[in-house]
């Protein structure tokens, strides 16, 4: 499945619980069409005591969420915003910015 995000991209989430809020994103999983976003559908989880965790309890960790759910964030237009593909001079291709043509 093709990713319309990557790692260390700014999001921001457009539908759900967590709707209007911006992170970055930590890893992705293209088999399941999901993202980790930092900061983003926080879950509780309960742990049993480990060698790393001696204690135990309940710990708050992110959870993945539908990549559908995401759009990528533009710092200079300050807003969400759809993504366009360019080939500069050289050959490279660059993400830009359909608003205000920024590259990412």
């Amino acid at each position: 499945m093709k990713m319309h995000v990557r790692r260390n991209d700014k999001v921001m989430v457009i539908s759900g619980k967590d709707k209007g809020k911006t992170g970055e994103v930590l890893k992705v999983y293209p088999k399941t069409g999901k993202v980790l976003v930092k900061g983003i559908n926080i879950v509780t989880k309960h742990q049993k005591p480990s060698k790393q965790n001696m204690q135990g309890g309940i710990i708050h960790q992110e959870a993945a969420i539908c990549s559908s759910k995401v759009m990528l964030y533009c710092d200079k237009c300050k807003n969400v915003t759809r993504i366009s593909k360019k080939v500069l001079e050289d050959g490279t291709k660059v993400r830009v910015c359909k608003k205000c043509g920024e590259t990412f």
